[in-house]
């Protein structure tokens, strides 16, 4: 599989407007130099992978958002791991699950 930089320097450019960054502020935050983010959002240059980590970190995505293009956040992944363990349950799992849920919420609220 060949890995397409191209792509993933528009997918961190997006995922930089997306939040509001600029590009001095997104490579502030990835402890890279303002030259180099541009070098990499235009697929110039290619970032380690100590490099896409700082990234990844500082846009809160997980690495196969920037390398997939798949789930932006890492909150999204979890419950996108969750819907598909979901998915592989009968009705009955699913309905026990959503009672140990509803249990766990309930004893939180009584904590507070």
């Amino acid at each position: 599989m060949a890995i397409d930089y191209s792509l993933i320097g528009k997918r961190v450019a997006t995922a930089r407007k997306e939040r509001g960054l600029t590009q001095d502020k997104l490579a502030e935050k990835a402890d890279i130099s303002n030259n180099y983010l541009s070098h990499i959002e235009t697929s110039r240059s290619i970032p380690s992978l100590e490099t896409l980590m700082n990234i990844c970190d500082a846009l809160d995505v997980t690495p196969d958002c920037l390398l997939l293009g798949t789930s932006n956040r890492q909150k999204d992944y979890l419950i996108s791991d969750i819907e598909d363990r979901l998915n592989q349950c009968t009705d009955y799992e699913k309905r026990v699950i959503f009672n140990l849920i509803d249990i766990m919420v309930k004893e939180r609220t009584k904590k507070v």
